[in-house]
């Protein structure tokens, strides 16, 4: 059985970029992703990545502040009630910026491609990633002994 208070990221991957967290799509990935980076055992996965880069912008908290609080060892619910005391977000704009993030893609040509490299390689024939959304969950499935 999966245990997220001790996840290993090297036998399981974190969350999907599409479970939300007080509205917020991607936080949960992102704090499975830290409270693993703090014990050592993130394997592949980076903090303060790229995507987790969107969320802090949109926010406004700041990844060292929130990766000080993670080590913290506090709950989800902790770590939410600490995000919304960080953040002017209201409701309504966080549910407006997970929907977008589920939705956002690689944008010009050169992300598509990239994209287009990366699904062939591990799921040729499927015709259904467009977003990075997508994407992570196949890479994360396959990266762990799935089929694409």
């Amino acid at each position: 059985m999966l245990n997220y208070s001790a996840l290993d990221l090297t036998q399981n991957p974190p969350r999907s970029i599409r479970v939300r967290l007080g509205g917020f799509a991607h936080l949960p990935r992102l704090l499975d992703k830290a409270r693993a980076v703090v014990t050592g055992k993130n394997g592949p996965y980076k903090y303060n990545c790229p995507l987790d880069k969107l969320f802090f912008e949109f926010t406004g908290i700041d990844p060292e502040a929130m990766f000080t609080e993670v080590k913290k060892g506090g709950s989800d619910t902790v770590m939410l009630a600490w995000i919304r005391a960080n953040t002017k977000r209201l409701h309504f704009e966080i549910v407006a910026w997970s929907s977008w993030l589920d939705q956002h893609g690689p944008g010009g040509a050169p992300g598509h491609e990239w994209v287009a490299e990366t699904v062939k390689a591990s799921a040729g024939e499927r015709d259904d990633i467009r977003s990075f959304a997508d994407l992570l969950d196949l890479d994360d499935y396959v990266s762990y002994g799935g089929k694409g």
